[in-house]
This record gives structure tokens, C-alpha cells and sequence, in this order.
């Protein structure tokens, strides 16, 4: 993350959430393809199967928790800074007066660790930003916030 800002990070919950994701993945995916390939080509492709799930579920617990440390955002007085990224690194600028509208999503795996994903649209959707993993309570903040920025920016246009 830049320097020189006040950075904020998003909730460690967000890790929990993927790994639930993750394992549940796994194991409806992980017999069904066993079985599948097994029946086709035989035993040694259903081992091959359940050595490949094995490998992906380490690196994703490797992977997992670096992801969820990469995202932060910060608030400036005139944009608000999202980065996010372990190999690359992205940085994404959005200027409050770009903003058009701010969405708050959360799925019921979300909804039940009481997280929620907050979605910038601005009208290049190059610049478009999200942030996963947010408390409930402070995306709804934010998104108020970023709202009545984005609203009193535009209106000085």
C-alpha cells in the first residue's frame, strides 16, 4: 500500500468466507470429476484427480490469507484509493465527482459473517473499484458517504 495514507483494511472474516468457499468447492467438485474420470480412463486418472485437489486446496491456503491482506482503501478529500493484489499490485483511483452510483452487495455466505462487498460505478468502467469483505455496518457507511461526496463533487462540476 502507498504511503502517507490512512489505510484501512478489510475484515479478516473475508478469509473464513473464502475458505468456506474453497472447501465446499472441493468437495462437490473433487468426487464428481474422481468418479467421473475414474470410470473413464481408470483408477490412476481418479488418483491424478484427488492429487490436483490436494495441491489446489495448499496453495489456496497459502494464497488466501495474502489476498485478503493485499485489499485496503483509503479516503482522501477528493477520491478515494482501493488496492488489491499479491503478485500485481493494482492501485485504483476514483474521484468522488466520477462517482455515479455505489453499490453494497452480500451473498448469504456474506450475510452470515455479516460482510458485504461495496461497488464503485463511474462512468469509465476502467475506473470502476470494489472492496470485498467490508463489515456490513461500515459498507453502509461508506456507501452513504461516498454518495453524498460523489453528489456534492458532481454538483461543483
Amino acid at each position: 500500500m502507498p504511503p502517507g495514507e490512512e489505510w484501512q483494511a478489510v475484515s479478516r472474516k473475508l478469509v473464513t468466507v473464502r475458505f468456506i468457499v474453497l472447501g465446499a468447492s472441493l468437495v462437490i467438485v473433487t468426487p464428481v470429476a474422481a468418479i467421473g474420470l475414474g470410470f473413464l480412463l481408470g483408477s490412476w486418472a481418479a488418483v491424478l484427480v484427488v492429487v490436483a485437489a490436494v495441491l489446489v486446496a495448499a496453495w489456496n491456503v497459502w494464497l488466501i490469507p495474502r489476498i485478503w491482506r493485499a485489499w485496503g482503501y483509503a479516503e482522501r478529500q477528493d477520491d478515494l484509493l482501493v488496492t488489491h493484489g499479491v503478485m500485481f499490485r493494482e492501485l485504483t483511483v476514483v474521484p468522488y465527482g466520477r462517482m455515479q452510483f455505489v453499490d453494497v452487495n452480500s451473498g448469504p455466505l456474506d450475510r452470515k459473517f455479516g460482510l458485504a462487498t461495496v461497488q464503485l460505478h463511474t462512468a469509465s468502467p476502467a475506473s470502476d473499484a470494489r472492496i470485498p469483505g467490508l463489515r456490513a455496518d461500515e459498507a453502509a457507511r461508506l456507501r452513504d458517504r461516498l454518495s453524498a461526496l460523489g453528489e456534492a463533487k458532481a454538483a461543483g462540476l
